[in-house]
């Protein structure tokens, strides 16, 4: 086991003992309980914000850059839900982990957050950055990314939305029947 120091390596990129990169995930609900996905720039995958915990950042302070970073999103947009209790990891096949990073780099330790969108969907903006990360973003019912996210992340996918489900807000019913007397 490891003692919770971390090896640096890549400058600010911080690995744990065991060659996990702390990182943060984002399930961003509308009113309707959709989550937010995104489709990563010039591919064809989707997938739920997410992004690495820099040095002397702490987990939500990390969730919001990241969420201001991909999303666009400012901290008066969204309301903290719930997070993850523990750290849920996944392991990167070798094949998408850069030669130099073998043998160290063996995947992500992510804390979860479920955010309430406050704003509207046109407060959403992919370019807040001069890197996005996205190019296009719909929202999805709560469990469909399950089917759609590749599969090395499906079951911390599956983990995270499972834990967090439970903390769902009740979808607003304003049409509730007619007012005809």
């Amino acid at each position: 086991m490891h003692n919770g120091a971390s090896l640096e390596i890549w400058g600010l990129i911080m690995l744990d003992r065991d060659g996990f990169r702390p990182n943060v995930g984002i399930i961003l609900l509308n009113q309707r309980n959709q989550v937010f996905w995104g489709k990563r720039i010039r591919t064809h995958s989707w997938q739920f914000p997410q992004g690495g915990i820099d040095r002397g950042e702490t987990p939500e302070q990390a969730m919001y850059r990241e969420l201001h970073e991909e999303v666009g999103l400012q901290p008066e947009h969204v309301d903290i839900v719930a997070r993850t209790r523990d750290w849920l990891r996944y392991e990167v096949p070798d094949r998408y982990i850069r030669r130099d990073a073998r043998g160290h780099y063996k995947g992500q330790k992510q804390i979860w957050y479920l955010l309430a969108l406050v704003g509207q969907d046109w407060d959403v903006n992919l370019r807040a950055t001069e890197h996005p990360e996205f190019d296009a973003w719909r929202w999805h019912d709560y469990w469909i990314p399950l089917e759609a996210v590749v599969e090395f992340k499906r079951g911390v996918y599956e983990m995270a939305l499972t834990e967090l489900s439970r903390y769902l807000p009740r979808p607003n019913n304003t049409a509730r029947g007619s007012l005809v007397g």
